[in-house]
């Protein structure tokens, strides 16, 4: 069984390798149909936060809810409602496109995994490539098919890791198109990015962090790459 929520609230979290603190009593909060930005130079925690959502990793303090729900209490049923696209987009390279999402539909319990998987292939706007292995793929073309692998099952929370990575000027304006379709569906988006132009505009709220802590949170960021100088700026960053 898997669950559903409509809220994300981060209260107070904390993630501790060995003396080296990577996250330090962050806390904020996300709803479903919004898309939260978490922008901040190399080493700002960013990635660690998305683990942490993912319940990949336990945090070292704070709480993390999923509604009601906590990683603890609910496990395999809250993953079932997350999607991750990170670094690693895994896809098994010599599977064709189609092979491969119809095997992670087929994970998360599709009725009709081959049809999930061609439709993801539509969305993703390479059908005319369904039959092709996935070695044969440009960066670009992979990381959106590793995109629809992230939402095969529809999930509530999506977390996307640097998601414009090697995309083309045509794959991240899709991208963008894609992300509003999920804010649209109700979906609760977090997404960390360096690509501030591409961004622009799409953030219903934006978290800066840096060095593991909380430096603002400002709601629907204009002028995101200013903003972005000013807040960091006067955080003592150069």
């Amino acid at each position: 069984m898997i669950i559903d929520f409509d809220q994300l609230s981060v209260s107070d979290v904390s993630r501790h390798f060995g003396r080296r603190r990577a996250l330090s009593r962050i806390s904020f909060h996300a709803a479903s149909g919004a898309i939260l930005g978490l922008l901040g130079p190399n080493g700002a925690g960013k990635s660690t936060m998305l683990a942490l959502l993912a319940t990949l990793m336990r945090p070292s303090g704070g709480e993390i809810r999923y509604g009601s729900h906590t990683a603890k209490t609910s496990g395999a049923a809250l993953r079932g409602a997350i999607g991750l696209l990170g670094h690693d987009l895994f896809l098994y390279p010599e599977l064709t496109a189609r092979e491969n999402l119809t095997f992670f539909a087929g994970l998360y319990g599709a009725a009709d995994a081959r049809g999930a998987g061609t439709a993801a292939l539509e969305r993703a706007g390479l059908a005319d490539r369904a039959d092709d292995a996935i070695a044969s793929f440009s960066r670009g073309m992979r990381q959106r098919v590793a995109l629809e692998r992230a939402l095969i099952h529809r999930p509530r929370l999506v977390l996307l890791d640097e998601p414009f990575t090697g995309l083309d000027d045509g794959s991240a304006a899709a991208l963008v198109a894609r992300l509003r379709g999920l804010r649209h569906e109700g979906a609760i988006v977090i997404l960390a990015t360096h690509d501030l132009d591409l961004a622009e505009g799409l953030l219903d709220s934006a978290l800066f962090l840096r060095d593991g802590r909380s430096v603002d949170t400002i709601a629907r960021p204009g002028a995101l790459r200013s903003t972005y100088r000013d807040v960091m700026t006067r955080a003592g960053l150069p």
